[in-house]
Parts: C-alpha cells; structure tokens; sequence
C-alpha cells in the first residue's frame, strides 16, 4: 500500500501514514527530513473518487499550511532589507493607512495582532476571494476589530491577502511568481504553487469528505453561522473567554463551504488557504527552516532572520482559534501527539495537512492529504505523524 522510499530507521511514520489511510480513505503523502537528509518520503491511498492512484507528484490543496509559506516569502524580502518588520504596512502599501491603520506595523500582520481577521461582512460571496484588487481594496478600507497590538486573533483567511499584498509591492512581481522564483526554483521543487498554473491542475488530488451539507434546501453556510452565533452567546452567558462569534467572523462568508471544493479554488492565488502542495515540497521548505536558513550547502535565509521569524511573538488564547497559538512571525507552535516541541513552529491546515520544523532534532515533516476531516483548529492525523517521526529521530 505504502509507495516511496524511507530510511530503516523511520519505518514507524510508515505504519502511521498505512493505518491512516487505511482508516479514513483517500491519499496522502507524507515527507520527512532529518539532519537535513531526506529519510520519508512516501504516500499511499487515491487522488480522487474514481479510485486514481496517489503518485509521487500528486498536489493537494492543503488550506491553512499555505500560510507558512506565504509567511517564509515575506522573510526572504526581510533578510533582504526590502521590508523590516517594525515599520507600519502603509508604508509598503499607502492605500492601507485608511480607517485609523497607518500605525499597524508589518509584525502585527504576522503575528495576528492587526485586527483585521474579519471576512463575514468583507465581502458578500466567497467568489470574491477569487479577484485580488477586489480582497486588497476592501481590507485597505477595514477597520480594526479592536485596537492593534491589543489582542491576537487569528487572520483566518485575510492574513494571505494582507501578507502577499506586501510581498507584491516590495518585490515588483504578483505573488505566484514571487513563490515560485524566490522559493520554489532555489529550493528545487516542483510542488510548490500558490494559485496552480493551468499545466499543472492535472496534478490537483480532488478533495474528498468535508463537503457541505445542504438540507431541505438550507446553505450549510448559514446553518454553521447560525450554530457558530450560539455557541458564541452561550460562551458569552458562561463568561468563557473564547468567544466562537470571531471565528465566524473570520471564517464564515456565504458560500464558503463549497468554494474550497469548486474547480475555480485553485486558479487564483489566495495565500492562506488554496496551496497546492507536495509534501515533499513542504517538508524541504521547512528542513531549509530547521537548518537555519540553509539546506545542501545553499543559504536562503540569514540564521538571523530566521530567528527573528521564529522568536514567539504573543501567548494569550487566541480570539479565534480556542487556545494559546505561541504565534512566531506567521508560524505557530508545533504539536505532536507527544506533546508540544518546545522549539518547533510551522502551520497545519484544515482537512489535515501541516508541516513543522524542529530545530532541537534538525527535524522537519510535512504532509499532504485530499480526504478532509478533523476541525479547522486542527487534525490527529499530522499529529500522529509528527510522534512518529519525532520518536524515530530520537532513537537515531
């Protein structure tokens, strides 16, 4: 069942990745390096409904794990001198300064400070994501939810915008080609796309599982609104504090639910949440972060812009996401099902997907999948993955 190569030393990630599948269908692949060494790179299971073959260059959409990436292309134009963390975004993006946001500074986008998470209410369909200017404009004109720097809150979906519309004004190219010059050609790989280009969509896994439901007629959208509003008043009345009435804000938008599994989700970029990816594209970013900005002898990054990228940054509970996130510079903490590396950082997604880097162990994983489960707060699929490898790496 499971295809690829893997090092005698790790063959645990293998049984996991077997009985994970297994269990819940569809594909997967999964991609580990270890001392900057690749030792797992392997997948098993089907690339869509029809039965398909996972293969070696299958891509899948992997939701919020995009966002490790789109972060990483911000500190490559750091370490660059061509953006600094601590001057305010209108200065890249003048437009920007509108409705009391001249002050919010290029951190405070990156650790999810800015208050700016709000989509419901942003635009009016989830089409809209589909068109730049349009989501650009739009933000450009919020207002905060609440003042900057006051509180973290999870920038769902409006983080790729804020984050990529930087990355395009400072380095004069869109976003997608940023990604892929700037990235993916220097770290060699094919997998690596933010906005998949028309030649490449044959290589798109469909996603399985997750679909919207939609009963008597009744947009599954507004069922998890109207749930979402609920829980929220219910959170309110117990003083709990975690109120699920943000997370709505910054996930739900009418349409949402079926957008990410319409044929037209992959076309546009939208740097939090539609990269299409290998793992083992994934995992290769991430083992250039765990070696401190260098992999097989070439720098991508200064050691000094990756410790800066990855120093935490707040550790209240998140406003949207229902616990302490330990936001770096556009990274969150790393978690396994052995507990939180105390060093790691790295962004998991809906539906499963996620890639972490430890620097303790010189230890990077990442994982792709196109069966959707688990919750958009996170999945015990990669968790599992993550013991495995951790405990392999360990007994090395």
């Amino acid at each position: 069942m499971i295809q690829g190569d893997i090092h005698p030393d790790f063959w645990a990630v293998a049984r996991a990745l077997e009985r994970q599948v297994r269990a819940s269908g569809g594909g997967a692949s999964v991609c580990v390096y270890h001392r900057g060494e690749p030792v797992v790179d392997i997948w098993a299971g089907v690339q869509d409904a029809r039965g398909t073959p996972w293969r070696a260059e299958t891509l899948a959409v992997s939701f919020s794990t995009t966002k490790g990436v789109t972060s990483t292309a911000l500190h490559l134009l750091a370490d660059r001198g061509l953006v600094d963390y601590d001057t305010p975004v209108a200065h890249y993006w003048p437009e920007f300064a509108a409705a009391g946001k001249e002050t919010i500074t290029v951190r405070q986008l990156l650790c999810h400070e800015a208050g700016l998470y709000r989509l419901r209410g942003l635009i009016d369909h989830a089409s809209r994501m589909l068109d730049w200017q349009h989501m650009c404009e739009a933000l450009a004109a919020a207002e905060p939810a609440h003042r900057p720097g006051e509180r973290n809150a999870y920038h769902g979906l409006t983080f790729g915008w804020l984050v990529g519309e930087i990355v395009q004004r400072a380095s004069g190219m869109s976003f997608a080609e940023f990604v892929n010059k700037e990235l993916a050609e220097p770290l060699g790989v094919d997998g690596l796309h933010v906005g998949v280009p028309e030649g490449e969509r044959h290589r798109v896994a469909e996603l399985l599982g997750g679909r919207p439901r939609r009963d008597a007629g009744v947009d599954a959208t507004a069922q998890e609104s109207r749930l979402l509003r609920w829980s929220g008043r219910a959170a309110s009345l117990l003083r709990l504090p975690f109120n699920p009435e943000r997370t709505a804000d910054a996930l739900v938008a009418p349409g949402i639910l079926g957008f990410f599994f319409s044929p037209e989700a992959v076309h546009a970029p939208i740097p939090a949440a539609n990269g299409a990816f290998t793992a083992r594209s994934l995992a290769r970013l991430y083992a250039m972060l765990a070696g401190d900005g260098e992999l097989d002898g070439k720098r991508l990054l200064s050691t000094g812009t990756v410790m800066r990228a990855t120093e935490i940054q707040n550790t209240r509970v998140d406003g949207v996401v229902p616990f302490p996130m330990r936001w770096r510079l556009g990274y969150h903490l790393a978690a396994t099902t052995r507990g939180i590396l105390t060093n790691g950082f790295g962004h998991f997604g809906y539906g499963g997907s996620g890639a972490w880097a430890d620097p303790d162990r010189d230890l990077a994983i990442a994982m792709i999948t196109n069966q959707v489960a688990g919750t958009p707060f996170g999945d015990l699929r990669m968790l599992r993955i993550g013991a495995a490898a951790v405990s392999c790496a360990e007994g090395r």
